[in-house]
């Protein structure tokens, strides 16, 4: 007989080997976008997933592909539940997934702001971002915008290789 909370345990092992759509390399676990995963009395798998930004395009994806693997893992009852409170920040990504990242040529983001008011400034604010590939600080920012919303191009001066930057949010 299998107990609520060996099921729920294994229905989180199913959700958190889903991997990101935008970011393949990391799981939703790694990416700290599955907030959590419970099973109800019915059998009824709710699993919560927080967005990286609100309207993140990657979210519908995110859904239907949390809810296709618990069903091919035999859960026929499934709800995915979106939680906005607390927002995601970057720091909810993984040492895993940080390294996932830089192995895969994506700089990992710094620490994420801290609440309160954000301060109006002229002059460029982002400090070097190290190169993913030979760790140079003597790097530049290409486009404030990558494949997705939530990556920068940067390049490398030293080994000239160019790569992603995942910002800090």
């Amino acid at each position: 007989m299998v107990t609520v909370l060996e099921d729920t345990a294994r229905a989180r092992r199913v959700a958190e080997r889903v991997p990101d759509p935008e970011l393949p390399m990391l799981t939703l676990a790694d990416l700290g976008v599955l907030r959590g995963v419970e099973v109800g009395a019915d059998g009824t798998v709710v699993a919560s997933l927080t967005p990286t930004y609100s309207g993140c395009p990657a979210m519908a994806e995110m859904r239907a592909d949390v809810a296709a693997r618990l069903r091919d893992a035999g859960y026929e009852r499934v709800e995915i539940r979106t939680v906005l409170d607390p927002p995601w920040t970057s720091d909810w990504i993984t040492e895993s997934g940080r390294r996932k990242l830089a192995e895969h040529g994506i700089a990992p983001p710094g620490p994420a702001p801290r609440g309160g008011p954000v301060p109006l400034v002229l002059s460029p604010t982002r400090a070097a971002v190290p190169c993913p590939r030979c760790g140079s600080a003597d790097t530049e920012e290409t486009s404030r915008f990558a494949a997705t919303s939530c990556k920068a191009l940067w390049r490398c001066r030293a080994c000239r290789e160019p790569f992603e930057y995942v910002k800090e949010i």
